[in-house]
């Protein structure tokens, strides 16, 4: 996708709170890891999810709009790398206008019935895009559920940056009155199944854990190969996650969630894909979009990666 602007830098123009609520909590070891997935894939699967994924990104860049029509689940929606969220009929009805070059480092892992495509594509402007497709195995045929693309720092942007005072003063003054309701307490889906409660009942120990700078038990939910990603900054790995629960224990810097606005989740078998946009509470407007993998191992559901996209608000309606 082309990106008329870096989305660390749309940040940096928002007021100070709305900046904070987007995450001022960055990780302290900010390091790209490639961890080797611990899921052993039914052989042949990553290739077919491949192949359906080149298959969609010729289609795209045709215009060819039966082809992709039928790879995309019903439920499809796609977040370029500027934020812009497409629904499924707005992304046929523009295929061509949304097609990215041809990624070269493609990899797929498969996750039971969930596959995972990433890579990376350089932009116009020469910065990194990162970019997931989840699949998902529906009626035996692999449809994509979401593709989300994430502009990530280039090499000349500074890895860490101390917090301005002037900052510091607000997460403070707010950690004083804040109670994390939402997402810790309640979050606005309805849970369809006990295999839903189990991964949203997960998902909220996390948040809390974060919430506490409690690091082992933030740990024991995260794969071994983890990774999150989010607008303007690298890649970090689970053990720079932990060192960012620690760092903020130590510091003394109270914790403070973005509210969950919407949430979608989908549970095949021993696998989860959950997508939510999150923003300031009481506010209608979301300004980070996420896409979550779970995967549940020895009875206990873990997140698998977490990639986070700054919301073009400019574009919401």
């Amino acid at each position: 996708m082309l990106v008329a602007e870096p989305p660390a830098k749309r940040s940096a123009k928002r007021p100070l709170l709305q900046r904070f609520w987007l995450g001022a909590l960055v990780a302290g070891v900010l390091i790209a890891v490639v961890a080797e997935p611990k899921a052993e894939p039914a052989p042949g699967e990553d290739s077919l999810v491949l192949a359906a994924d080149t298959t969609l990104g010729e289609a795209m860049r045709a215009g060819d709009k039966s082809t992709a029509r039928k790879l995309l689940s019903l439920q499809f929606t796609y977040v370029d790398a500027t934020g812009e969220i497409h629904t499924r009929k707005e992304f046929l009805a523009d295929l061509k206008g949304v097609a990215a070059a041809a990624a070269l480092d493609a990899k797929a892992t498969i996750y039971g019935l969930v596959a995972m495509v990433t890579g990376y594509r350089k932009t116009a402007r020469d910065s990194e895009t990162f970019f997931l497709h989840i699949w998902a195995k529906q009626k035996g045929a692999w449809r994509i559920l979401t593709m989300q693309d994430v502009a990530l720092a280039t090499a000349e942007t500074p890895q860490t940056s101390p917090e301005p005072p002037e900052l510091l003063d607000v997460v403070n003054e707010l950690g004083k009155l804040y109670e994390c309701k939402n997402p810790c307490e309640t979050i606005p889906y309805r849970v369809r199944s006990p295999a839903e409660q189990e991964v949203i009942t997960t998902f909220q120990a996390i948040e809390r854990a974060m919430i506490a700078h409690d690091a082992g038990g933030y740990e024991k939910h995260l794969a071994e190969e983890y990774m999150y990603y989010r607008s303007g900054y690298p890649p970090v790995p689970k053990s720079g996650r932990i060192a960012h629960v620690e760092d903020e224990k130590e510091r003394n810097i109270p914790a403070i969630l973005d509210a969950i606005h919407s949430m979608r989740l989908w549970v095949f078998g021993d696998s989860a894909v959950m997508i939510s946009e999150h923003g300031v509470p009481e506010d209608t407007k979301p300004l980070l979009r996420i896409a979550r993998v779970w995967v549940k191992r020895n009875g206990q559901w873990q997140m698998v990666i977490s990639v986070q996209t700054d919301v073009n608000t400019a574009q919401q309606h």
